[in-house]
């Protein structure tokens, strides 16, 4: 009986796969082909964009399993977004039932210069009922967990100062789009640069773990559906010993400051779009820098000289204050306020606005058995800082070095500068932004 029951299996085994085979050859008979599938793509994304698509390469198939495969594209801009390859896997059981439910999605060397995405801006899918992005045709419909998992390698965003940089990373998805885990890397960053989220069972809510800069930022994330539409994701982090030098250089920046930060940090972003969460994202951090050192300013110079003073550093035994930042279009507003520094030859305190690396702020200065309370003025550029005296306070300086050395240039520079702000001669301070809301706090 053996051979009986293994030739009945065999033959079983031979009915289910013509079968299936059946199935596939006759939905693809009713199906487009590469270049037909091309073409919808393209034609599809140029009515919703506005903006062309060429498409060098496409392939798709059923068998063994579905599969749809573009390479070579680029949106027809002056400078495109341009991708190498995207490979999508879906379910052929899903498949066959008319739901959609993809597998894995795969990105490969995808080219995001600013320029190129903000022509776009606005115009990409928004939330629908149940948290889907596309409307799909009777009797066609979206599976719980539409894409089970997002990767992509290399790729580059191309910022406003020509600046390209890499990423990593990948997605993998719970229904309503809630990422279960995700992984982010600054592709060659050295030390790494890295996030991690991992959703709380059940809650809108992530553990959330950074490294950057040879430290940590650890805390937790959260996510909400508002009235009207509206998507908000925020943060709280604990910054502990990260080398601001390194994090910043990962990033294609150069810093003004050396040293560890640690501290407490707030994010929060709304908007009716995924892809403006960015672009409205607001942080508070209250740091503390210890030591540190002011790597292109001399403040003891400044003050002995009274007059402009550029280059130079500053060692410090510590550096505090609060940075609120604020996206715009154009950059990313940082506001630094209630700055304070101490070191074994002096103390400072003061306010900076910096925006477009350009920079804009005053301090008080007070040296050791030296001058006390000197109002210095901070311009200039990131790359090129300088401070000096306003006219008023060089004024009252002068008339305080001839009334009195040393304590009285602080004074007459001190008076000088209020009788120019009396009058109006400088620029009143601006706002800070409003202080990012917290996130809403679940239970553990």
């Amino acid at each position: 009986m053996k051979h009986p029951v293994r030739r009945w299996l065999i033959g079983i085994a031979a009915v289910l796969l013509l079968g299936v085979g059946a199935l596939v050859w006759v939905a693809s008979t009713r199906l487009p082909s590469d270049q037909e599938v091309a073409a919808r793509i393209a034609d599809g994304f140029e009515k919703r964009f506005g903006v062309g698509l060429r498409i060098g390469g496409a392939h798709w198939a059923l068998w063994p399993s579905p599969v749809l495969v573009l390479s070579d594209v680029a949106t027809d801009q002056p400078r495109p977004i341009t991708l190498r390859r995207i490979t999508l896997q879906l379910k052929l059981r899903e498949l066959l039932r008319r739901v959609i439910a993809i597998d894995e999605v795969e990105i490969e060397s995808l080219v995001l210069p600013r320029d190129a995405v903000r022509a776009l801006r606005g115009k990409g899918p928004k939330p629908r009922e149940g948290g889907n992005f596309v409307a799909l045709p009777v009797p066609w419909t979206l599976a719980p967990v539409p894409l089970e998992k997002l990767r992509w390698r290399d790729v580059t965003w191309i910022g406003r100062r020509d600046i390209a940089l890499a990423y990593d990373g990948e997605i993998t998805f719970d229904a309503g789009w809630r990422p279960r885990q995700a992984r982010i890397d600054r592709a060659g960053a050295s030390p790494p640069v890295r996030l991690r989220l991992d959703r709380a069972a059940g809650q809108d809510r992530w553990r959330t773990r950074i490294e950057v800069g040879g430290g940590t930022a650890n805390g937790v994330a959260w996510f909400e559906a508002l009235p009207d539409d509206l998507l908000r994701v925020s943060a709280e982090l604990e910054p502990r010993q990260v080398d601001i030098e390194a994090m910043v250089h990962a990033f294609g920046r150069r810093s003004a400051v050396a040293g560890k930060v640690s501290g407490q940090s707030t994010l929060v972003a709304e908007a009716g779009e995924v892809g403006a969460l960015m672009r409205s994202l607001r942080t508070r951090t209250t740091f503390s820098v210890q030591p540190a050192t002011l790597t292109r300013l001399d403040l003891a110079k400044a003050v002995t000289t009274a007059g402009i003073s550029r280059g130079g550093t500053t060692p410090l035994d510590e550096l505090t204050g609060v940075l609120d930042t604020q996206a715009a279009d154009d950059g990313v507003v940082m506001r630094y306020t209630g700055l304070k520094a101490r070191s074994g030859m002096l103390t400072a305190s003061g306010n900076l606005r910096l925006f477009n690396r350009k920079l804009d702020g005053e301090m008080a200065v007070d040296l050791v058995d030296g001058v006390v309370g000197m109002p210095l003025k901070i311009g200039g550029t990131m790359s090129d800082p300088e401070v000096s005296l306003t006219g008023g306070a060089l004024a009252g300086a002068a008339v305080g070095t001839a009334l009195l050395p040393g304590v009285g240039t602080a004074i007459g520079a001190r008076a000088g500068q209020q009788i120019e702000k009396l009058f109006g001669a400088e620029e009143p301070a601006k706002k800070a932004a409003p202080a990012p809301r917290k996130g809403p706090r679940a239970s553990p």
